[in-house]
């Protein structure tokens, strides 16, 4: 017959295998779905390009053109 403390250990070991494999289990369901959704992403005939995208694209405000030579300008060089 076993004693009670090797009976408290056998079975404390037993419950923590338990919830290794229960916290395993849960951690790859997990991982799959985020694996099924990606690839469900990534294969899905679907573009992501919206019909009715009206994109305002804005000119590019230049500077104006510097003084050229001989010219005199009226900002100040300061360091």
């Amino acid at each position: 017959m076993m004693k009670k403390s090797t009976f408290g250990v056998a079975l404390a070991f037993i419950a923590a295998a338990a919830g290794v494999l229960t916290a395993v289990a849960l951690y790859l369901r997990r991982r799959e779905k985020e694996l099924d959704e990606y690839e469900r992403l990534l294969y899905s005939d679907n573009d992501f390009e919206d019909e009715d995208d009206d994109t305002i694209y804005e000119p590019i405000v230049t500077e104006e053109p510097k003084a050229k030579d001989g010219e005199e300008d009226d900002e100040e060089i300061s360091f």
